[in-house]
């Protein structure tokens, strides 16, 4: 390529640069002219828009004005008549205030007048009083005690006839309601009667195991008695071993080790011993069936494993020849339907009643009452504090704390006087009678006492001329207290006081 070729290019790149430099000015310029144009149109739109806005602005200002000042003015109008009418009651209050001054004035001027003439009406009272004493030679007291002596005189009879009917009224409305309700527990739970002893039988296959139990120079009876704590009593009775003592769990011990030895044929003091110790077991596992039975009859299934031990032990104690478990149980179903019966806790009642007598497995080496002991069983294992109120007191121990507790003492009572649930010696039936009237004879007036009904009713006949029938009433009560406080008894005792007055007169 020559040289005149490459001017020729750069003359033409030259121009060409220039000339597109200028078609791109023209081109800006242009642009920029229609840029302005266009900001120039909004500026002038939005000047106008925001003039419209301002108009309206205040029109509406104006309008929101209007209405405040109209409800001011309305507001002003609301208030203007409140005070209107706050004024007006402060002017009815002034004027009953006023009227109220006026009375109060008048009503301490009467007051004035009363109390002048309560002490001139004072003053005549005891004027009177002073002639009357100097006229009648007696004083005020005397004269009290002279008008009821008077009183009593002329309406002796009528008070007494008045207070016998009441009390009779009073008396058979309780006795119909309690007989109602005793006569509906008893019909709907009864028990056999009583009849248990300290000895129990024991049948022999033949008599030469007389002599295989009392062994050589007699060494197995005394074993078997030393490891029971019973007696063995051997005697002429055919086919049979009577086996004696007053704690039921040693006798019923010796009973299942003596027949499992019986059964087992080899009687010598190893095997006694073995057989001893099984039927521990046996009669420790009797106790405990015998407790869940009893609270499951009864409805009662969360007492602790503690208590239910010694309830178990129930089983084998006795009370007059009635079995305390069985006792227990008659009682808290007693408790049960009372407690229904008069809208009390039955709950609270049936525990308290199940476990009212669990004193009695005690032993006897450990001191206090069967009560006592049972409160203590009962607080060591967390029982409820209002079971134990509810068997505490059922021999007067304690005082009666809650209603369920006269509950329990009914039932317990109604359940040892049922006829049959316990037995007694004829002493002990004597010597109670003897007490009954000895207590009767003790008071002034008395001609003769009788028990009778078993002991359940006690007839007195008094002297007319030395008791009213004022002293009859008070009389029946205070032997009623009288036998309360010192004799022990089932159930209750019916006091009669019979005052009898006869005229003869002879014709000749």
């Amino acid at each position: 390529m020559d040289t005149s070729t490459i001017i020729y290019i750069i003359v033409s790149i030259a121009v060409g640069l220039a000339v597109g430099y200028i078609v791109r000015q023209t081109l800006a310029s242009k642009q920029a002219t229609s840029v302005e144009q266009k900001i120039k149109e909004k500026l002038d739109e939005a000047n106008a828009k925001s003039k419209e806005l301002i108009l309206e602005a205040q029109d509406k200002s104006a309008r929101i004005l209007e209405d405040i000042k109209r409800d001011e003015k309305e507001r002003k109008l609301q208030l203007d008549k409140l005070e209107e009418r706050i004024l007006s009651k402060e002017e009815n209050l002034d004027k009953q205030a006023a009227e109220l001054r006026g009375k109060e004035k008048s009503v301490q001027g009467d007051l004035a007048k009363l109390t002048e003439a309560k002490t001139h009406i004072g003053e005549l009272k005891e004027k009177i009083q002073q002639e009357l004493q100097k006229v009648a030679g007696l004083s005020e007291e005397d004269a009290k005690k002279a008008l009821l002596v008077d009183v009593e005189k002329k309406f002796s009879q009528d008070l007494v006839a008045y207070g016998k009917k009441m009390m009779q009224e009073r008396r058979e409305e309780i006795e119909k309601k309690t007989a109602e309700i005793m006569t509906t527990v008893m019909q709907r739970y009864s028990r056999s009667s009583a009849a248990e002893f300290t000895t129990s039988s024991v049948p022999l296959p033949d008599e030469d195991f007389k002599g295989k139990i009392i062994g050589k120079e007699g060494r197995n009876i005394r074993a078997l008695e030393r490891l029971t704590g019973v007696e063995l009593i051997v005697d002429e009775t055919p086919d049979s071993i009577v086996i004696s003592s007053f704690d039921p769990v040693r006798r019923e011990i010796a009973r299942v080790a003596l027949e499992r030895l019986i059964k087992d044929g080899r009687i010598q003091p190893a095997k006694i011993e073995e057989k001893v110790e099984e039927a521990k077991s046996e009669v420790a596992k009797m106790m405990n069936e015998a407790a869940e039975a009893a609270t499951y009859e009864v409805g009662i299934l969360d007492f602790p494993k503690e208590i239910m031990q010694i309830l178990g032990r129930l089983a084998f104690r006795t009370s007059y020849g009635q079995n305390v478990l069985r006792h227990s149980v008659e009682v808290a179903h007693f408790a049960g339907m009372i407690a229904a019966e008069l809208g009390l806790n039955v709950d609270v009642a049936k525990r308290g009643a199940l476990v009212h007598d669990i004193g009695k497995a005690i032993d006897h080496e450990v001191e206090g009452s069967h009560v006592e002991l049972g409160r203590k069983i009962l607080k060591k294992y967390n029982i409820d504090e209002r079971v134990i109120q509810a068997m505490e007191a059922h021999h007067d121990e304690y005082p009666y704390a809650i209603p369920e507790a006269y509950v329990v003492a009914s039932a317990d009572a109604l359940s040892a006087a049922r006829p049959g649930a316990r037995r007694d010696t004829i002493e002990n039936y004597l010597k109670r009678l003897q007490e009954l009237e000895n207590i009767a004879t003790q008071f002034e007036g008395v001609k003769q006492a009788y028990a009778i009904s078993a002991g359940r009713e006690l007839r007195i006949f008094v002297t007319p001329e030395r008791i009213d029938d004022f002293g009859s009433l008070q009389m029946a009560r205070d032997i009623a207290n009288k036998i309360e406080a010192e004799l022990r008894y089932p159930g209750e005792i019916k006091v009669v006081v019979i005052r009898e007055m006869r005229a003869v007169e002879y014709a000749k």
